[in-house]
């Protein structure tokens, strides 16, 4: 909230007038009014973000001269003759007239950086943005003029919950407005949620947060209680920051948390999402990959080992940076953990929109730790398929990048079902129906990897290395001497060479000299090129589950690993 100041020598001018001083709520700062509205109500001092109106956050987000208002179906007016202190009618009346708006909700179409879509923008002034009848029905208008359109669905949140005044049918709202968003998943459209301050209650626990992406502004605040309700219940004090745009990305319950200044830049670049290159897509990429093991140079299969561990090759985010445009990262499990092992988001590869997931690492001590050294927990693995299952339904191919030790091990990782959550993406994977690359950049460890894995084409660099085990483990337990690990390794056959004579890979990406770490651009440049080629192949045929589980069907079986595809 922010405080408007008269401007001085006029007491008779209006408060909102442009030439006023406004006082911000967060810091008390004095922010002269042309300059805070230049700022998108952004406080120059704190980054306090003010609470917009619907006319003003539509002007805001949308091309000039792009929007369209979108009528929204008549339906009852006051459908309990409520009667508190007064008539609900009368306050309905009054909130229409001091708005201008006839309920909570605003539709349009329009576009964003030239991209259409349809969004339906909440206002809080309206009876606290509550959701009544009305503001259903706009939700639901809104979903439908999307389906109708084949445009994506923006939502922009701004609620204290539902319209108690309007009793069971004000709750039905919370079930129409889901299933509105089902349709469009049935259609393969994308939506988006922005969450603004405030979101709670019937709202958050509805359409607002089923959106295949769910973004807040920062320090929004979103929950199903108010933080008064439960600290009545529970009898505590809350947390500092409790149930706000950053806590919430910390718990994995929104994707991710975009300052104001930078939401019609970032929407665009999901809105992209949509947009398909011609048929020539790839055509002239030279193919670096290496089909016949013959032609590899096989080093020992320890000094894969080291070089697979070596601290300097490029992770996950580099190769992303590096071969992706306008990537967007994508957080969370939506059910209460984000996983910074695992990193994941759409973007495109030359043009064609794509969901790259990986395994990441990092350089230094501290970028290890704070990765957890490349070990996911369930909530990784959770995360990965919630995007898989996105991609699914946006009908955009999936290329993993596997470098992980393993699985993470630990207490917490069991009590909240790693193995569920392993096998679930096996499942998973073997089930999508777009196109999978798997590119096994570094340590190939195990389950842990193989959750990334099952792909219609697993790639590997001539560095890495894919295995059951680490060598270490296997040659303690099966020599009782972890010194042994040289020995398990190449018994493990756990090498590049190894893995393409055995067809568990279907190729390999030379490295630069001496390891790809010794040249991080051209080892992110090949194994982009390798990507390119291995997608364009599978747009151009027929890529079904089938095809993808008779993959995996044979190995194990006595023939040529070659009949597998």
């Amino acid at each position: 909230m922010t405080t408007t100041v008269q401007p001085a020598g006029n007491p008779n001018a209006a408060a909102g007038e442009q030439a006023a001083w406004v006082s911000c709520s967060g810091c008390r700062s004095l922010v002269y009014g042309k300059r805070y509205t230049r700022l998108l109500r952004v406080c120059p001092e704190c980054g306090a973000h003010a609470r917009l109106d619907a006319p003003c956050r539509i002007e805001q987000l949308f091309d000039a001269h792009s929007t369209q208002a979108v009528p929204v179906p008549a339906t009852q007016l006051n459908p309990l003759d409520f009667v508190d202190q007064r008539p609900y009618a009368e306050r309905l009346q009054q909130a229409r007239a001091r708005t201008g708006q006839q309920d909570a909700v605003l539709v349009v179409r329009g576009r964003i950086e030239g991209r259409p879509l349809v969004a339906a923008v909440m206002d809080f002034r309206f009876f606290g943005g509550s959701l009544g009848v009305a503001a259903g029905e706009a939700i639901t208008t809104a979903a439908e003029t999307a389906l109708a359109d084949r445009v994506p669905l923006l939502i922009v949140t701004a609620s204290g919950g539902a319209r108690m005044q309007e009793g069971a049918l004000s709750l039905m709202q919370m079930a129409k407005t889901s299933n509105a968003l089902a349709e469009l998943d049935e259609a393969g459209l994308l939506t988006v949620t922005l969450v603004t301050d405030p979101t709670y209650g019937g709202v958050a626990a509805s359409f607002a947060t089923l959106s295949d992406v769910v973004v807040a502004e920062p320090g929004a605040r979103m929950g199903f209680a108010g933080p008064r309700v439960i600290e009545q219940t529970i009898g505590q004090r809350l947390p500092e920051g409790f149930q706000t745009a950053e806590f919430l990305l910390e718990h994995g319950l929104v994707d991710d948390v975009w300052p104001r200044t930078e939401l019609r830049a970032r929407l665009s670049r999901l809105l992209a999402v949509a947009e398909q290159p011609g048929e020539g897509w790839g055509a002239g990429e030279e193919d670096p990959v290496v089909r016949d093991s013959q032609l590899l140079d096989q080093l020992p299969a320890w000094d894969c080992v080291q070089l697979a561990r070596e601290a300097g090759r490029p992770t996950a985010l580099e190769h992303i940076g590096y071969w992706l445009d306008g990537f967007v990262e994508l957080h969370g499990d939506r059910a209460g953990e984000e996983c910074p092992a695992i990193v994941g988001g759409i973007g495109r590869l030359d043009g064609l929109p794509v969901m790259v997931i990986g395994h990441q690492k990092g350089h230094t001590t501290a970028e290890l730790v704070s990765r957890n050294f490349g070990m996911p927990s369930p909530a990784g693995y959770r995360k990965t398929a919630r995007l898989m299952r996105l991609a699914a339904k946006l009908g955009i191919p999936v290329v993993t990048l596997i470098d992980t030790p393993g699985a993470y091990p630990g207490l917490t990782a069991e009590e909240k079902g790693q193995s569920n959550a392993i096998a679930e993406n096996l499942r998973l994977m073997g089930s999508l129906p777009v196109p999978v690359v798997a590119v096994v950049t570094g340590e190939g460890g195990s389950g842990g990897a193989l959750a990334l894995g099952v792909a219609d084409r697993v790639l590997m660099c001539a560095n890495a290395t894919y295995s059951v085990i680490s060598p270490e483990g296997c040659a303690a337990i099966l020599w009782k001497n972890a010194a042994e690990a040289a020995v398990a390794a190449d018994e493990l056959a756990l090498d590049a060479a190894s893995l393409l004579r055995l067809g568990v890979v279907d190729g390999v990406i030379p490295e630069p000299e001496g390891g790809g770490h010794r040249n991080t651009t051209a080892m992110s440049d090949a194994v982009r090129r390798a990507a390119v080629v291995a997608l364009r192949e599978l747009r151009g045929g027929t890529v079904s589950p089938a095809s993808r589980r008779r993959r995996f069907r044979a190995f194990g079986l006595a023939h040529d690993p070659e009949s597998r595809t």
